[in-house]
């Protein structure tokens, strides 16, 4: 070892001392806080301003994407020094949705998987969990139905947004892509990779494809037969001992879901929220219009409109819409005041951090 390179370790050594130091005091720091939170460890808009703030001032070499990785571990320690969360997802391991919950809450939690979108809600109804990620659209496939139609039923809020890019590889116990007689996957998965498949699988036709209630299960199905393969993420493949034979299958490179944190409480103003709302309203000449209007009148701006069944009657619709803005604001608080008067139905689903 050279001398300049002992100099150099030794630099680093004396940082690692200190950020121990540091780390420790914070920790301490937010456990003071948590005593005076009144049980309440979970604070998004706080999280969201304190990445916010750390990533405008980072002067790099470290890009902001590692920054807010560092930092929400970081505060997934701190919180969990307080009190653990529980938080469910559609499951099993290996699953997206997993990968949300790690990227939002950290390693510091105990991931609780559910059998389903549904068994996601009635944990965090139940007290079970503490909050729940569940997904709600997909930038290729559009929205997830199921959490939509639930949203409309429940008691729960939501609290926070999570936006995953999404990979898909196509795994199995061999590369031999002429060996794959049946491939499993989620269909939406089907769907995000089919220009891939009929490209690189000229034998697609002959091959079985097996629907499943989730990547990480269809991952676990191929691993019990040499002769399938599974579209699913790398981590299910570590889970089930699979060898990827492809990355990046999807046909999209920008492929991100979007995934929701739902749970019990109201999210304080962060200074970059969104509001999510569900409405509906006559079926009449202009009733949308006018619904619609005072977003217009009072310069909110809307990024997201989704109609849904409403399942009270024959074509009757509701109508998932995403603002800008937090339901506290004064010009939010003025446009959905208007609106209500003129809704046949209004329920505002949760205000909370924009990602």
């Amino acid at each position: 070892m050279t001398e300049q390179l002992k100099q150099l370790r030794d630099k680093i050594d004396t940082i690692d001392n200190e950020l121990l130091k540091l780390i420790n005091t914070r920790a301490e720091l937010a456990q003071e806080i948590g005593r005076q939170k009144n049980g309440v460890t979970y604070r998004p808009e706080r999280e969201s301003q304190v990445l916010a703030r750390l990533q405008q001032l980072n002067p790099g070499p470290l890009p902001n994407k590692r920054i807010a990785q560092l930092f929400t571990e970081i505060t997934s320690a701190c919180r969990a020094l307080e009190e653990p969360l529980t938080v469910a997802y559609l499951g099993p391991q290996g699953t997206f949705s997993e990968e949300a919950v790690i990227k939002r809450f950290g390693n510091a939690v105990t991931a609780l998987a559910s059998n389903s979108i549904d068994d996601v809600f009635r944990k965090v109804e139940s007290g079970t969990a503490s909050y729940g990620v569940v997904p709600v659209e997909n930038s290729t496939e559009g929205a997830v139905g199921r959490t939509m139609d639930l949203l409309l039923q429940t008691s729960l809020t939501v609290c926070g947004e999570i936006e995953l890019p999404i990979h898909q590889c196509l795994m199995g116990h061999q590369t031999d892509l002429t060996a794959i007689q049946k491939i499993y996957s989620h269909p939406q998965s089907f769907a995000q990779c089919l220009e891939w498949l009929n490209k690189y699988l000229p034998n697609l036709q002959a091959i079985s494809r097996i629907d499943t209630a989730s990547n990480a299960d269809a991952a676990r199905l191929a691993s019990a037969d040499k002769n399938a393969a599974a579209i699913a993420g790398k981590k299910a493949a570590d889970l089930f001992g699979l060898t990827i034979c492809a990355k990046n299958i999807e046909d999209d490179p920008n492929n991100t879901t979007r995934f929701l944190v739902i749970g019990r409480q109201q999210v304080s103003v962060s200074g970059k929220d969104k509001t999510s709302i569900v409405l509906s309203t006559s079926n009449r000449p202009g009733a949308i219009y006018e619904l619609l209007a005072p977003f217009a009148r009072y310069q909110v701006g809307m990024s997201r409109l989704e109609s849904r069944p409403s399942r009270k009657g024959l074509w009757e619709y509701v109508f998932f819409i995403d603002i800008e803005g937090h339901q506290q604001n004064e010009n939010v608080a003025k446009a959905l005041e208007e609106i209500r008067s003129k809704a046949t139905f209004l329920k505002i689903l949760g205000s909370y951090p924009a990602v």
